[in-house]
């Protein structure tokens, strides 16, 4: 690849990341993460973080609405497979494009308040677009039963070409299904592509733009600099990150419910990329994958599996650390996830990536300082 295209440390960050990703199979195995739909939603919302993060990390935008984009992007996708083809490369087309659409609208009234007028603006359209999908546009959306595939579909492409089905419809990706570690792989292609994206979103004359605007937009507005143009590309590149997030979801899952567009799917990605560190490229893909993790995996856990754990601890003993660690996971494990979130906030506010500095510069620094020291003593 041509050095003027990408720095060497972005080529490297970008090979790392994409064998991380498609190796997760095998490295996720042994933590009980490593079988294909919770390793689809991995992929899945770190798309949906690697988006939010352009806004809310490089622009310095916090939305509390995005799930709105998210739930546009499934619904398009299950419409583009009903009436249309079961092939997901329209159906994601087709989410991108309305997601980016609908951004452009929202973004252009919310943009006109910043800060925290802003966000509750955001909320408020994304509660409005909730409400709208769960009860008042119900021939589109299906209300709270949700949007499904059926036999009756009139898939019109399909029936040109003469493709039928049997059985229940499944999404394929130019005639194969679209399932298990396949389905990994096609959710996996597309966040190493849409983390590509954002690296040179970041690394470009606009993505230098939207830092600035982060850092000081007062500034900018009082040279006569208009920041909106700015400001409302990134909001709608972000909310088609989003849309295209609520597609993989969709295809992989051909559902889309209301449930998707709730405040709390938006807030969830707040804490995704506020945990893994605002402002990273990796930091909020991190976070979305320990947030999905502990979702999946320790609200699987219950006392019976928890007494087999603790068994080889002496009668009495075990009980206890089963009734202590229950609290924790199951049910409780929002209170896990609390923790975890509190502890980052309050030792590295700048994230998990903090903490990854924070060792690194260590190593380094290990080495340096008994050469330091050295020539002080020479010189004395």
């Amino acid at each position: 690849m041509n050095s003027t295209l990408m720095s060497r440390n972005d080529l490297l960050l970008l090979l790392g990341f994409s064998v991380v990703v498609l190796a997760m199979p095998i490295w996720l195995a042994p933590f009980g993460a490593g079988y294909p739909d919770l390793l689809q939603r991995f992929m899945i919302y770190g798309i949906f973080a690697v988006g939010f993060n352009i806004l809310f990390g490089l622009t310095g935008y916090l939305s509390f609405g995005h799930a709105a984009f998210f739930g546009v992007g499934s619904y398009t996708a299950v419409w583009s497979l009903k009436l249309l083809t079961l092939d997901a490369i329209p159906a994601m087309v087709f989410a991108v494009i309305i997601s980016g659409l609908f951004a452009l609208v929202i973004g252009f009234l919310c943009l006109r308040r910043s800060g925290i007028y802003f966000s509750i603006l955001t909320l408020a359209f994304a509660q409005m677009s909730y409400n709208l999908a769960y009860s008042v546009l119900t021939p589109i959306t299906n209300g709270e039963t949700g949007l499904q595939l059926t036999l009756n579909d009139p898939r019109i492409i399909d029936a040109a070409v003469g493709h039928g089905f049997v059985g229940q419809p499944i999404p394929t990706l130019f005639g194969t299904p679209i399932g298990g570690y396949a389905g990994f792989y096609f959710c996996a292609a597309f966040l190493i592509a849409a983390f590509f994206l954002a690296q040179r979103i970041a690394g470009s004359p606009f993505g230098m733009m939207l830092k600035a605007i982060k850092s000081n937009q007062t500034r900018m507005q009082f040279t006569g600099f208009n920041t909106r143009p700015y400001a409302l590309s990134a909001f709608v590149i972000s909310g088609m990150y989003a849309g295209l997030a609520g597609a993989l979801l969709a295809v992989t899952d051909p559902l889309a419910g209301a449930e998707r567009m709730q405040w709390t799917a938006s807030g969830e990605i707040v804490l995704m990329t506020i945990l893994g560190g605002v402002g990273t490229l990796v930091g909020p893909v991190i976070g979305a994958w320990i947030i999905k993790y502990f979702e999946n995996i320790l609200s699987a856990l219950n006392d019976n599996i928890l007494a087999r754990f603790f068994d080889f601890l002496p009668d009495g003993v075990d009980t206890f650390f089963v009734t202590i660690v229950g609290k924790f996971v199951g049910d409780g494990w929002h209170l896990t996830l609390g923790l975890v979130f509190v502890i980052i906030v309050i030792f590295l506010p700048g994230g998990i990536m903090e903490g990854v500095r924070r060792v690194a510069s260590a190593f380094r620094n290990r080495g340096k300082t008994p050469r330091a020291s050295n020539q002080t003593q020479a010189a004395e």
